[in-house]
Order: structure tokens, then sequence, then C-alpha cells
């Protein structure tokens, strides 16, 4: 199976790449076929052509219709943090989140 290929998306990348890097330790404690990595926002779009899922911080929910937008020729499911999941850097939620909506 291919993996999931999921983006976080937030301002300098900074904070989504603390919780990327637990979503990935939680991926392979429970063997799961996710890649995840974090980007900021005006990289991400560069990204688009290469992922499956595209999770934009709390603080982004107002780019998310244009995510959308961006990310439809490229089937990329677009979505937002919550910011529970967010503010505790909760890597098991995270990959709920990514696997729901993959």
């Amino acid at each position: 199976m291919e993996p999931i290929q999921v983006l976080l998306c937030c301002g300098a990348g900074l904070s989504s790449g603390f919780l990327a890097q637990g979503a990935r330790k939680v991926a392979k404690k429970k063997g799961l076929n996710v890649k995840i990595e974090a980007k900021s926002e005006t990289e991400a779009v560069l990204y688009l052509p290469k992922i499956n899922v595209l999770l934009l911080a709390p603080h982004y929910e107002n780019f998310k219709a244009k995510f959308t937008e961006l990310a439809k020729p490229y089937n990329v499911a677009v979505g937002v943090i919550p910011q529970k999941v967010y503010g505790s850097l909760d890597g098991e939620k995270l990959i709920e989140l990514a696997v729901e909506l993959h």
C-alpha cells in the first residue's frame, strides 16, 4: 500500500514541525504507512502534486477555501488541525485526522 503523504502547514513550519515529529513517532510505533512533513504556508503549494492530505494550522483556517481550490486538481484533501491537537502537539490525534481525511 502506498504511504499516505501528509503535509502540515503553518506560518514558518516550526510549530507544525514539532507536531509532525511527534506524529512520525506514533506512525512508526503503530506500523502505519504515513509520511508527515511540515512546511511554511508559502511552500505548501509546491508540495500539492506529491501529497494526499494537507493539514493547516488552526490560525490558517481562513486559508482553507484557497488551499482547497488549489489542491482540487491534485485530489488532495484539505483540513484544519483542531486547536486542541495543535496546542498539545498530539501526534496520535493528528494521524487519526489525516487517515480520516484520506
